[in-house]
């Protein structure tokens, strides 16, 4: 699996709610940032199931809308509004590392409220 195709996997299965297929693409030791904060804010698999099948694929209008991509080697940024998560939409950019066709590190980038 290409990274842009190991990122587009998760984001359909991000928009379908459906864990175990987003599960899939992740890297067993993923790692999660949210810049500011310098280390992890989520570790592993685990955490991520657990975040987002108690945090996320639970709230039902929840989506994400691609509105750019840059791929670059084994790194893909994606320029995303999300719905579903607060009362109005949101965007953030968020940096992928895709080794050997799993996500292994995720960067966050809030836009500003």
């Amino acid at each position: 699996m290409t990274p842009e195709q190991a990122v587009q996997a998760q984001l359909e299965a991000y928009n379908a709610h459906d864990l175990e297929t987003f599960l899939q693409v992740y890297d067993d030791a993923v790692m999660v940032y949210r810049p500011p904060a310098p280390e992890a804010t989520m570790v592993g698999r685990a955490a991520l199931a657990e975040f987002y099948g108690t945090q996320r694929f639970v709230l039902p209008d929840l989506r994400a809308d691609l509105v750019n991509r840059i791929v670059t080697g084994n790194k893909v940024v994606d320029h995303e509004r999300v719905f579903g998560i607060g009362d109005k939409p949101f965007e953030v950019a968020v940096v992928y590392e895709v080794l050997e066709g799993k996500i292994r590190s995720v960067w966050f980038f809030p836009g500003a409220a």
